[in-house]
């Protein structure tokens, strides 16, 4: 899963802070399987869960050296995939008749001391220390620049007139560096609040508004998630980005020329001024009582770092459809195949294999497309299957591919996303995220229904995980989407085995296969998948957004025909 450059925790590590006491109402209700369930044997389900099994341990196996985006061991990764789709009998979908789908990257380093951020005041200047204090963002326009200005403090730098949020209201950023906390206030929905709290929507705010660089400052309530030591820890591994023809970076904001990260412990160093402190603009951020003002003196922020081309690829297959005017609307399934490659070693160990994380869940999409290749249900609609490259990077796989569909001109009309299903203790339900925003809700009901599997609710709906993985990509270009994890099935085991891997092995060289992975109910989870995939297929209508969604009406017109 897609953690970005920040060290603010996502929903995996407020998770496991929240599970405890996490049982809150959420849509979907859970629903429990009250009709006839698949007529699978038990030979049938422990060759699914073997099948399953065997691709997870190809895929995390050390050979692959964690399947980084642009390596030689995602590369070997995408390959086997791509024979598995093959053998499986879906067709290529990909550029020239194939299996790949070619990605063109940016690929961005850092080097050690690569940048400055100096605090220039009348009492005298501060240097904050790079990596320990501040880590300036990559800079993907040209692999170097600087800038000095006046800076002024914009709260969470949102702007949202229907819910009368407006943090720079007074302040005039023409020319300033602007200075603000992650987040969006707490009283916003949790679908408004996912939206506003993205970075990209933040320092587009900011670039519209005139200024020329941007400082994103932790908070206290941030490090105690994640602490900034851990969020550093990973300095010097490469960043990427989309590259466009003519060879630029895709989806950047050149017109800020240094953007920063700074850690808790260094804000009042920037934030202290007159009676303002960062301490209290801290508590008021809790509160959703944050006001913008401008900084005293000027802020210095530089920024190096190397800059190369790259290239990598996703794996795309197709079962087409049956019915000739609708062949050309597919349901995407789709799981990313990358994960974090070596790193910095842990406990002797530096090859970050991502069992679960993500190696799991392309597995069940590969025994998803076996079962439906053989399936004799009517399909309609063609389906594709996609392991996406970049989702770690910035969900960059996904990103390419929603806007670029292969086989080219294919409609999508659904997005079936399957990320970090974490299944360390036996379950029996699923949790379907975001499914609450189209009429795939129904047919997820009826799914889980036929094959015997409980729907649970979203546990923390307000870490907005909605937005934190491929699924997102999809919503962009207006097409609905659910993204499917495992379940907890109110199991203090399950919990506290998700609580244990979320402190101690995500995104660490611990999730790999050694753990106690429940690969018949990755199997079931494969089964579920089956069915949503033959109902979307075969259904008269393709899936619509709700009637007055907030994702619906932000993003619908972007679907293409």
């Amino acid at each position: 899963m897609y953690r970005p450059a920040r060290f603010v925790a996502l929903w995996c590590g407020c998770l496991a802070f929240a599970l405890a006491g996490c049982q809150r109402a959420a849509a979907p209700a859970p629903v429990t399987a009250t009709t006839t369930t698949t007529t699978t044997t038990s030979d049938d389900d422990a060759a699914q869960a073997r099948r399953i099994e065997a691709d997870v341990r190809f895929l995390a196996d050390d050979l692959l050296e964690g399947r980084e985006t642009a390596t030689r061991g995602f590369d070997l990764a995408a390959l086997y995939v791509a024979q598995r789709l093959r053998a499986i009998g879906a067709e290529p979908a990909g550029d020239d008749g194939g299996y790949f789908q070619s990605v063109p990257l940016l690929r961005a380093q850092r080097i050690d001391g690569g940048g400055e951020f100096r605090i220039e005041r009348a009492t005298g200047t501060v240097a904050l220390k790079f990596r320990d204090e501040f880590l300036p963002q990559l800079d993907f326009a040209g692999g170097q620049n600087q800038v000095r200005a006046p800076a002024a403090f914009v709260g969470q730098a949102v702007y949202a007139p229907e819910l009368k949020q407006d943090d720079f209201a007074g302040i005039d950023l023409r020319g300033k560096i602007a200075v603000f906390f992650n987040g969006a206030p707490k009283r916003f929905d949790h679908d408004r609040r996912a939206f506003y709290s993205s970075y990209r929507e933040k320092l587009d705010a900011v670039a519209q508004r005139g200024a020329v660089g941007a400082v994103i400052v932790a908070t206290e309530d941030e490090e105690k998630r994640s602490p900034w030591a851990r969020a550093v820890q990973h300095w010097d591994k490469p960043g990427m980005r989309l590259r466009g023809g003519d060879g630029r970076a895709l989806d950047i904001f050149p017109q800020l020329r240094v953007v920063a990260q700074v850690s808790a412990a260094r804000a009042p160093a920037l934030l202290d001024a007159g009676d303002r402190s960062a301490a209290e603009l801290f508590r008021q951020a809790r509160e959703g009582a944050l006001r913008g003002y401008d900084l005293p003196g000027t802020l210095s922020l530089s920024a190096r770092n190397t800059l190369e081309a790259a290239q990598s690829r996703n794996v795309v297959a197709r079962l087409p459809g049956r019915e000739p005017a609708l062949r050309n609307e597919h349901v995407v399934f789709s799981a990313h195949l990358d994960h974090l490659g070596i790193g910095a070693p842990v406990k002797g160990d530096a090859i970050y294999n991502g069992a679960l994380d993500n190696a799991l869940g392309v597995a069940v999409m590969l025994e998803a497309a076996q079962q439906l290749a053989h399936s004799d249900a009517a399909r309609k609609r063609s389906l594709l299957f996609v392991a996406l490259t970049g989702e770690e990077k910035g969900l960059l796989g996904a990103h390419w591919f929603a806007g670029h569909p292969s086989p080219a001109g294919a409609a999508l009309v659904a997005n079936v996303n399957m990320d970090m299903p974490v299944l360390l203790a036996p379950t029996s339900d699923a949790i379907p995220i975001g499914v609450e925003h189209s009429d795939l809700q129904a047919v997820l009901q009826r799914a889980a229904a036929q094959t015997g599997v409980t729907l649970s609710p979203d546990p923390i709906p307000e870490e907005s995980i909605f937005i934190r993985s491929d699924q997102y990509a999809f919503i962009r270009n207006g097409v609905p989407a659910v993204y499917l994890i495992g379940g907890l099935n109110g199991s203090e085991k399950a919990k506290g085995q998700l609580g244990q891997f979320l402190r101690q092995d995500y995104h660490q060289p611990g999730d790999d296969v050694s753990q106690p992975i429940q690969y018949p109910d990755a199997a079931r989870l494969a089964r579920l998948n089956v069915r949503i995939g033959e109902a979307i297929a075969g259904a008269e209508k393709k899936p619509a957004w709700n009637a007055g969604d907030f994702f619906g009406e932000k993003f619908a017109k972007a679907a293409k025909p």
